[in-house]
């Protein structure tokens, strides 16, 4: 029965796996040995982050000093290569200044996302006041590391399977290997590809799918991990440990990780059957969207949240008209508050996106029976609309769990502990999903769709599938880029009062959002890495008061980066 389990995988893109063998070439590289004098003991101080040079080819370390120990790292985040010394020094860990993946400065191992892959670690060593370091240069030129994994073995019949092709799923099957499970791995994918860089599907509706693949075919094949496309489980009965699938499969298994994501809402309205009408979900509605985008279209998104406004941006200057519709005053208001959302609406208005507030769609029409052309608004209000976008929230792909006897609550999210462990043995749930814990809310439990906290869940779901009882130490941390401002947001909760520091206008600015005199949050443009080191502060078990910020408004941070020094000097 082990040796049906742990099938032998072909690899079958030859491309990849010329990719994945080690070329001669390669193999020289690995074995040069880099070493020099990086700086003087005294150059570096505590707690502080250096980018250092290294031998005679460019090359560079990142030093770090902490507790009196000096450790040397990869210079950029694995994810989008964000240079890491200008992010945020924690206890033990750095944090990328852009979109918060965390690094543990001893061993360079990934410990909070996104991305997917490790830092290189460097030897570091004193001789009389200077500091060597000595690296492989293979490591230098890759500055990532992938961690040792295990393979399937013949003689472990346990099966683990994955349900969801996303984030959460991809990376779960990834860290089952390297925490060491050597059983059989299933990931079940609704989607007819490889798990992908979903954060794209709203911002870069053009993205090349194979370039954003979290991980390629060769990838899964060489760790004897079984990828099932276009498939999707139908019914779990845990009394058979049995999992049904759309394919007509009946998958036994030993543990389940549930990570199915959401879909999105769509309008029950008249015409809503016409052509034309689109989410932005995933790969497909991207591509299907992108298509039909032409300077002779009006385009009408309806919505005021990331969704709504990142569709909107990308449709700038392609197409005739952009205008967004939405049942609110500002756009973002929920997360980021009144002034802020204002701002960002004249951001959009500024490039020609139109806004129609406290309105929704109440009919959708045609000219020819087949294709929306004009939208009719609450109030009569009629627009010519030759695309529609809809992004006005998601539903929780949980239904096919209705009979399992799983914990859920009546808007399909599934209960689950510190563990990511639902009421049902050997059965886990993470990502949009779960409700689950969130360390930095006093461990309130939440539903929370965000990309970065999706790969943390998969992480944690493998440690524990494999026996290690990791618990949840979540800080929600996300991310969107506005027609080229970067918004930042670490934390989690509804704030009575935001206070701004800086400057809306100039979108250099950073804000507290304050609930009964705590900061539950922080938000910032143009003022990295702050809320990197807020995002630290809160993993840390540290809480910021209201009086705090008032008497010195960045005296909680380690060190205080230039920006920021301006903008209070600005504020006094």
């Amino acid at each position: 029965m082990g040796g049906k389990n742990c099938k032998s995988y072909s690899i079958k893109d030859r491309r990849h796996k010329n990719e994945a063998n080690i070329s001669s070439k390669q193999e020289k590289m690995e074995e040069v040995i880099v070493e020099g004098v990086v700086c003087k003991v005294e150059d570096i101080n505590e707690n502080e982050m250096k980018l250092l040079p290294i031998g005679d080819q460019g090359q560079k370390i990142l030093l770090i000093k902490q507790n009196g120990e000096l450790h040397a790292i990869g210079t950029k985040c694995t994810h989008y290569g964000a240079l890491l010394h200008t992010g945020a020094l924690g206890e033990g860990r750095v944090r990328c200044p852009w979109h918060g993946a965390c690094f543990n400065i001893k061993t360079g191992d990934i410990e909070d996302f996104p991305g997917l892959d490790s830092l290189p670690c460097y030897k570091v060593s004193v001789d009389n006041g200077q500091v060597k370091v000595q690296a492989k240069q293979k490591d230098l030129a890759a500055n990532k590391k992938i961690k040792e994994f295990v393979t399937c073995q013949i003689d472990n019949s346990k099966v683990a399977v994955v349900v969801g092709g996303g984030p959460a799923g991809a990376t779960c099957v990834d860290n089952l290997r390297q925490e060491g499970f050597t059983g059989r791995i299933v990931l079940i994918c609704k989607e007819p590809v490889l798990p992908y860089d979903r954060v794209k599907v709203s911002k870069i509706m053009d993205f090349d799918i194979e370039k954003s693949l979290l991980r390629p075919q060769f990838f899964y094949d060489e760790r004897k991990i079984e990828t099932k496309l276009n498939v999707e489980a139908t019914e779990l009965i845990p009394s058979k440990k049995i999992i049904k699938l759309s394919n007509g499969e009946n998958l036994k298994y030993d543990h389940v990780f549930l990570a199915t994501g959401s879909k999105a809402r769509t309008l029950s309205i008249p015409g809503s059957n016409l052509q034309n009408i689109f989410v932005s979900r995933n790969y497909d509605d991207a591509q299907t969207t992108f298509k039909k985008l032409s300077k002779d279209k009006n385009v009408v998104i309806l919505g005021l949240s990331f969704i709504g406004m990142e569709v909107a941006a990308y449709c700038v200057g392609k197409v005739k008209s952009v205008t967004i519709v939405g049942n609110d005053s500002v756009p973002l208001k929920p997360v980021f508050g009144l002034e802020i959302g204002e701002r960002a609406k004249q951001g959009h208005e500024a490039k020609g996106v139109q806004f129609i507030f406290n309105q929704t769609i109440a009919k959708l029409l045609s000219s020819d029976e087949k294709q929306v052309s004009h939208v009719e608004l609450t109030d009569g209000t009629v627009l010519p609309a030759d695309i529609v976008v809809l992004g006005i929230g998601a539903i929780f792909y949980t239904d096919w769990l209705k009979s399992s006897g799983i914990e859920m609550l009546e808007n399909g999210a599934i209960v689950v502990d510190k563990y990511l462990k639902t009421n049902i043995d050997n059965v886990y749930a993470g990502g949009d999903i779960a409700y689950a814990p969130v360390f930095s809310s006093n461990n309130e439990s939440k539903t929370i769709g965000h990309f970065a906290l999706a790969q943390y869940h998969g992480q944690i779901a493998a440690s524990n599938i494999c026996g290690k009882n990791t618990e949840l130490r979540t800080v929600p941390f996300f991310w969107s880029a506005l027609l080229g401002n970067n918004y930042r947001y670490a934390g989690s909760g509804q704030a009575e009062k935001i206070k701004i520091y800086g400057s809306l206008e100039s979108f250099k600015f950073f804000a507290y959002h304050i609930n009964n005199g705590k900061v539950v949050a922080m938000s910032s443009v143009g003022t990295d890495p702050i809320v990197s080191d807020f995002a630290n502060y809160l993993y840390e078990g540290k809480t910021l008061t209201e009086k705090e910020i008032e008497h010195n408004p960045i005296g909680w941070m380690k060190n205080k980066p230039l920006a920021v020094l301006k903008i209070i000097s600005k504020n006094e």
